[in-house]
């Protein structure tokens, strides 16, 4: 019996169980074991709709997932030597492929009092708990550090949801600075459509009333939400990670130091012609199958093959009714044509935010399917 343990089942590790089941679907020499904290799928895409204060489906990850062995309970340590996995520091599981999925949260250890004082969007928990805490502020100001599109789309989503509240941007760039003349143009200006005020500022404390910039300036808030920076995890020692804590992978998503590790999603490091992928979604899914495709292959006595891939899109909820997509070139560099409006609203729901069809087809798909396009690109 091969024994398969992924870590994490967050959207790469989903990805890579539901694939693997689908490939391996008729033998009964694979054994594949999933381990998270919750039962319920974290839908990272949507925790701004959740903290503004909407309800989301519970999707319950032993249903999405009738074939594999759930194992509910935290990671607490992974031994890459005797390929075993400490959960909740009193079970053990073995492996003989371990996929790590752990997945990165807001790097709130970076600023002074962020731990403390501001509320992040790392997990459903989090999400709820600053949705209760926005629901006893009637008026006041909300302060969202980190100009990215997490910040972007949570600063909308409370200003629409919130119109009492004085929602501030807070970033070291100005909102859209990654996208185009045009995308940026717009987002700017339904952000103040939508009454956020932006400021340009690194903040270097967060403080119980408010945050302090570098110029030692003071902006007041009731509610600070830190979405700036990501950090992961390091359970797995022994194992190669980089400067921040990833797994460095090879071409095909192996641990550099431990081939019998695949790493995916933001917990990997994994280098492409244009750099090291930045942690999306869109680029996350890919990795997971990817990393199923290549197992399966192991198991056949083939050799795994590289991993190619290439940015598509940028979408970018702007609230409920309104939204932008940035097409992109494989690097994610921006290209001319973009979507705003009714139809990015469309596109935004339909290709980034529900991953559940996507699953579906990769959960059907013989053993010997290709759920990606031959040739193509990775892309979501």
């Amino acid at each position: 019996m091969h024994r398969i343990v992924v870590v994490g089942a967050g959207y790469a590790g989903m990805a890579t169980a539901v694939s693997l089941v689908g490939r391996t679907r008729g033998r009964d020499d694979v054994a594949v074991t999933v381990v998270n904290g919750s039962e319920l799928f974290t839908e990272r895409l949507r925790l701004h709709q959740l903290a503004s204060g909407q309800e989301l489906a519970r999707l319950r990850i032993p249903e999405l997932l009738p074939d594999v062995e759930f194992v509910l309970g935290w990671v607490t340590g992974i031994d890459p030597d005797a390929r075993t996995v400490r959960v909740d520091d009193t079970r053990v599981l073995e492996y003989d492929t371990l996929v790590y999925a752990l997945g990165g949260v807001a790097d709130t250890g970076a600023v002074p009092g962020a731990d403390d004082h501001a509320h992040t969007l790392d997990s459903t928990h989090d999400a709820e708990l600053l949705a209760h805490r926005l629901a006893t502020v009637d008026t006041g100001t909300v302060a969202v550090c980190g100009g990215g599109l997490t910040g972007v789309e949570a600063a909308a989503e409370i200003a629409e949801r919130h119109p009492g509240l004085d929602v501030v941007l807070i970033g070291r760039e100005e909102p859209g600075a990654t996208m185009g003349a045009r995308a940026r143009a717009y987002t700017q200006a339904t952000l103040a459509r939508l009454g956020v005020r932006t400021r340009l500022g690194d903040v270097v404390k967060v403080l119980p009333d408010g945050v302090t910039l570098a110029g030692g300036e003071t902006v007041e808030a009731d509610v600070v939400l830190w979405t700036s920076g990501v950090r992961v995890s390091v359970l797995a020692k022994g194992i190669a990670v980089d400067g921040r804590g990833r797994i460095v992978t090879d071409a095909t998503l192996r641990s550099v130091s431990h081939p019998n590790v695949y790493a995916v999603g933001d917990s990997a490091a994994i280098e492409q012609g244009f750099g090291v992928l930045h942690g999306t979604c869109q680029s996350g899914m890919p990795t997971g199958v990817h990393a199923a495709v290549s197992i399966v292959r192991e198991l056949k006595g083939k050799a795994p093959k590289p991993f190619r891939f290439g940015y598509y899109h940028m979408p970018v909820s702007l609230g409920r009714h309104d939204a932008v997509v940035q097409f992109t070139r494989p690097d994610s560099s921006p290209r001319r044509f973009t979507l705003t409006g009714r139809r990015a609203v469309w596109y935004k729901e339909t290709v980034s935010a529900a991953p559940w069809p996507t699953y579906g087809r990769m959960r059907k798909y013989p053993a010997t399917g290709s759920f990606w396009p031959r040739g193509g690109r990775y892309t979501r």
